[in-house]
């Protein structure tokens, strides 16, 4: 029998009877192998390096379990076997309290920005919170969304340490007090929930009143506290002002005093010594002694009394001192008439 050429073998017979070439699979076999170990050598080439980048790590994992942590830079990898998660460790920031539309507006979330005060009233105060991932691993394995319990710690913790606070604290002087405690407490949660995520800062946006009744309110008071504020400041300036003056004023009346003090004691002390005096010479001699005070103090009395003179019968008395005064004037007008008749005379 003769042997049939390849071309007679690769020829057959289609379904209308025609005689057509027969395909060679084993060339198109061959083809698809080679297709599929060049892209099984590109994949494993192109899998077989990694770069990471200087706002990243990145995580590298053999059979679910991790094997490394790197950071920033160009390394290598077994393909197909060990995988790469990236993480972004950036600080993020996000609103609590109030969230931010297309627009860039805030909007109040009434459902978590109002919290209540250690005096029972109702703030609504906005926070912003700056975060960043500090355990790739931790962040990535531990919990399925580590964003959404920061949040919900970050909420606890602000509620806990406003409402040690009063609603004036809250609105004025204790925000930067306000905020170290929120942050501490917010730590201290994350530390124990281990979600990889650490708290860079967080600050108060905003702290008012709920509604427009209490605002207005709010702001009376604080006119109120305002112009107390003036008023004792005025009234610390006039004491300043006044003060010294009475200090010294008080300081000169002391003085004055104590010099009074110390000529009464000067004078008693005298009186005293003089008391001694007369009574050392009255027990010497008592008669003349009376006599000589008697006659002084008549000396001290009588130019200070009016003398009147009558017999005991008569109804009309006559001071002595008006006869007196009539005499002095006529002995006066008689010397004045010999004075001018002695000056005629000599003319």
């Amino acid at each position: 029998m003769a042997k049939k050429s390849d071309d007679e073998i690769d020829i057959v017979i289609d379904e209308k009877g025609k005689k057509v070439k027969k395909p060679n699979n084993d060339l198109y076999t061959k083809i698809a192998k080679i297709v599929i170990v060049l892209a099984v050598i590109f994949f494993a080439v192109n899998g077989s390096y990694y770069y990471v980048n200087e706002q990243e790590n990145a995580v590298v994992t053999m059979f679910g379990k991790v094997v490394r942590t790197d950071t920033a830079g160009l390394y290598f990898k077994i393909p197909f076997i060990q995988q790469v998660e990236k993480v972004d460790v950036t600080t993020h920031g996000t609103g609590v309290g109030y969230s931010i539309d297309g627009n860039g507006q805030n909007i109040t979330d009434d459902a978590n920005g109002i919290m209540i005060t250690s005096d029972f009233n109702l703030l609504n105060i906005d926070f912003y919170l700056e975060y960043k991932v500090s355990d790739p691993v931790a962040y990535l394995y531990n919990t399925n969304n580590p964003e959404e319990i920061l949040k919900n710690i970050a909420l606890s913790s602000i509620r806990s340490v406003v409402s040690n606070y009063t609603v004036d604290e809250a609105m004025t002087t204790g925000k930067g007090i306000i905020q170290s405690a929120v942050k501490e407490e917010i730590i201290k949660e994350l530390t124990e929930y281990d979600i990889g995520l650490t708290v860079i800062n967080i600050t108060v946006q905003d702290s008012e009143p709920p509604t427009q009744e209490i605002i207005s309110a709010f702001k009376s008071v604080e006119t109120a506290k305002q112009g107390a504020d003036t008023a004792k400041n005025n009234a610390l300036k006039y004491q300043n002002q006044e003060l010294p003056n009475a200090t010294a004023k008080a300081d000169r009346i002391i003085k004055d005093a104590e010099g009074k003090k110390e000529a009464r004691i000067a004078e008693a002390e005298g009186q005293a010594s003089r008391f001694e005096q007369i009574y050392d010479q009255y027990k010497k001699y008592p008669l003349i002694t009376k006599k000589r005070m008697f006659y002084e103090t008549m000396e001290d009395l009588l130019p200070k009394l009016k003398v009147i003179i009558t017999d005991g019968d008569t109804q009309t008395m006559y001071p002595l001192d008006s006869f007196a005064n009539i005499v002095n004037n006529n002995s006066s007008s008689s010397q004045s008439q010999d004075n001018t008749n002695g000056s005629g005379e000599d003319e």
